[in-house]
């Protein structure tokens, strides 16, 4: 059996904590109408780089695992369950439109996975470039292409009144997953910790790693959780 490493379960598990928080202030804004919450920095910082952080680490496990193809059919199908769900909130009246995922962290995360046979024989060097050279190319249409159409939301490219609450387009993600990738061909190259001396039995080390050890169980069933809780509590209030 493999050894995990214990450092990039914990880091996984410090994102997942992230989104969870960032989506109960999500909730409490969309049902109790409280957008002082939203409006912090770093409310905008764990939103924005966050899912970042998750998608550099998961390019950095691709390299360290197996069954990359399996593993990505089962995260995207579970970024379907997640549209479905939000399409469901907005036809039930329980939220407005921009409630519903398009292609967020889960579609793009099971994406990059499927993709990744078609880039793990690149030499170390042009994997690195590659994923600058992506996540460059994002950011720039992020902030000066608008298009009339919907059809290539996926890649970053979207209309103008375009509106998700959990959206993570190929371009420039795709980037920060070949970046991550990069990472793990170079600094974890033996497969094996790189902090040996620290105790990963600690409390609170243990705590993040068992949250990185269940990330998409818990990324899957918070929300839903969190939505009925808050949905309950407005309707008794």
């Amino acid at each position: 059996m493999k050894k995990r490493i214990w450092e990039l379960d914990v880091l996984r598990g410090v994102c997942i904590l992230g989104m969870v928080v960032v989506h109960l202030i999500y909730d409490l804004q969309t049902f109790f109408s409280l957008p002082f919450l939203a409006d912090s920095r770093l409310f905008d910082l764990v939103k924005q780089w966050g899912g970042v952080l998750f998608l550099l680490i998961s390019g950095i496990c691709v390299t360290l695992g197996s069954h990359p193809v399996r593993r990505g059919l089962i995260v995207f199908a579970c970024g379907l369950i997640c549209s479905a769900v939000t399409a469901g909130m907005f036809l039930l009246h329980m939220a407005d439109k921009s409630i519903i995922i398009y292609f967020g962290v889960l579609h793009c995360l099971g994406i990059c996975m499927l993709l990744w046979p078609l880039f793990k024989r690149l030499p170390v060097w042009a994997l690195g470039l590659l994923g600058l050279g992506l996540t460059v190319l994002g950011l720039w249409i992020s902030g000066n292409v608008v298009v009339d159409f919907p059809w290539l939301i996926p890649l970053g490219l979207v209309p103008g009144d375009f509106a998700s609450s959990d959206y993570f387009p190929l371009l420039s993600n795709l980037g920060f997953f070949l970046v991550g990738a990069f990472l793990g061909k170079t600094l974890y190259r033996k497969k094996e910790t790189l902090l040996p001396r620290v105790n990963p039995a600690n409390p609170v080390l243990a705590f993040f790693t068992l949250l990185g050890k269940w990330s998409l169980p818990v990324y899957l069933l918070h929300q839903p959780i969190i939505t009925g809780l808050l949905y309950l509590i407005l309707e008794i209030l």
